[in-house]
């Protein structure tokens, strides 16, 4: 369903700006200076753009803000866009001012006039994440039209672009799962999407009922079993190391990720209100996010080792169903009470957790999930929640997600919240009541993890799928996290 725009670099080149159709984009210094394709444009346009540039609306744009004219005079083009971005641009100006672009792209495509600024990789970046798009529209829309960008120096522009790309297809990945209605994307579907990426390099192994039930997974198979679609764990491994030469020595132990992949949520027994279900197509996010990283990962062969493991259930109320007062024993062994059955991921979550660990002994380990409305409650749809048993290895993370502009905001998680999730009749219960919604479901998957292994829960419910555009992001999917997490394994992980 998803276009990805065609973005080249090229010479810059003045002579053809009047016949150019489609849209023209310029970047001009917030105090109006004017380079030389904006002179050429203004010349070709009678002064146009010195006149906007010198109106009191230019000074109120923001950084990578810009100003439409619509059919200009001299000009072939539908448009020019003027855009505000100093020289020495955040990178998330320079992403916002290709966003700008992107947001009125057509399929006649555009010529962004970047010259010799230093930030063109991160525009073009920008221009990317926004020009996608994902429908069902029975009129198919024509594609975005190619973009060409015009740079002092194509191929060092080209080349710092480069890891963007396998970026933004990990973004768009995970922002196409996450907008699948979910008659579409089942948990086989979901399954089958993730196997093809054997092709990237991947090795791909899917555990069916029957492996899990071998396992002991009864607290995620107690989510599923009231659904026809069968429940499953996805295990993808990127090994971007080599293997010691010496062979008695043992490999770099990866860095776990674990998503929760509720392909559709109805709460079970404990029904959710008809207002808004419609939006639990969502409720796979965070294992979206992971299939997203791990497809990144794969596409730029990064220099590390990640295992990515996704729980695919989905939560349907049925004769055979789970209901409230159950008790199911997880693979750790721990035998947990369901108040709840519409706080079902945590319980998704901590059989794949438990295992992640068992199996493959990991160096670290960040599960996502669009876990508790409890989060949005607390941080809106501006930040995800984090929260650890290390506040070093949240620290790295909300790093990275300011680093790369997604808001992440480290979470508190002590021993006090544990009383609120005590059972009377098992280890534990899966809900701690309203207080502290998202803080004891965090408190609930700290129980399956081992204390000496570094761990970060992201509780991403308020981030996955924002009721508005974002900066980067038409309405819809997001995709946060992905950049969060490359950044974070750029960063602190790899080789």
């Amino acid at each position: 369903m998803t276009h990805p725009v065609a973005i080249r670099f090229v010479e810059t080149e003045l002579d053809d700006l009047a016949a150019r159709e489609g849209r023209i984009a310029v970047l001009i210094t917030p105090e109006g200076k004017l380079t030389a394709a904006s002179r050429r444009l203004d010349r070709l346009t009678r002064g146009a753009v010195a006149r906007a540039v010198g109106s009191p609306a230019w000074g109120k744009l923001k950084p990578g803000e810009g100003m439409v004219i619509g059919w200009p005079g001299g000009l072939a083009a539908e448009a020019m866009v003027l855009i505000s971005l100093p020289r020495k641009a955040s990178l998330a100006e320079a992403r916002k001012a290709g966003a700008t672009v992107g947001k009125v792209l057509d399929e006649k495509g555009a010529l962004v006039i970047a010259e010799n600024h230093p930030s063109a990789a991160e525009i073009a970046f920008g221009l990317a994440l926004r020009a996608y798009r994902f429908d069902y529209l029975s009129e198919e829309k024509k594609p975005f039209g190619p973009v060409s960008m015009m740079v002092a120096h194509p191929e060092e522009v080209a080349a710092k672009a480069a890891p963007h790309a396998a970026l933004a297809e990990g973004v768009f990945f995970t922002r196409d799962l996450v907008n699948e209605p979910a008659n579409i994307l089942t948990t086989d579907d979901f399954a089958a999407r993730l196997a093809a990426m054997h092709e990237l390099g991947l090795d791909v192994q899917i555990l069916e009922e029957d492996e899990l039930k071998d396992l002991g997974m009864r607290a995620l198979l107690g989510v599923g079993q009231g659904s026809e679609s069968p429940s499953k764990v996805v295990v993808m491994q990127w090994n971007g190391l080599s293997k010691p030469a010496n062979g008695d020595a043992e490999e770099e132990p990866p860095l776990a990720l674990v998503g929760k992949g509720v392909c559709f949520d109805t709460g079970g027994i404990s029904i959710k209100p008809a207002a808004g279900m419609e939006e639990m197509t969502m409720d796979m996010g965070g294992a979206a996010v992971v299939a997203g990283v791990m497809r990144t990962l794969a596409l730029r062969n990064a220099p590390v080792n990640v295992v990515g493991l996704v729980g695919l259930v989905e939560n349907m109320p049925d004769g055979k169903a789970q209901r409230p007062g159950d008790i199911v024993k997880s693979m750790k062994g721990d035998t947990i009470e369901v108040i709840n059955t519409d706080a079902e991921g945590r319980l998704v979550l901590a059989d794949v957790l438990w295992y992640a660990q068992q199996k493959f002994r990991p160096r670290a380990v960040i599960d996502l999930a669009t876990l508790t409305g409890a989060i949005i409650v607390a941080l809106g749809h501006e930040n995800a929640g984090v929260f650890a048993n290390d506040d070093g290895f949240a620290q790295d993370v909300v790093q990275a997600a300011r680093a790369e502009g997604e808001g992440a905001w480290h979470m508190p998680l002590q021993p006090a919240y544990d009383s609120l999730i005590k059972s009377r009749l098992a280890d534990i219960k899966n809900t701690g009541g309203r207080w502290a919604g998202a803080i004891t479901a965090a408190a609930f998957l700290n129980k399956f993890v081992n204390s000496e292994t570094p761990w970060c829960h992201i509780d991403i419910a308020g981030v996955a799928l924002p009721p508005s555009e974002t900066a980067l992001s038409p309405k819809g999917a997001s995709g946060w996290g992905v950049m969060t997490l490359d950044r974070l394994i750029r960063d602190k992980f790899e080789a």
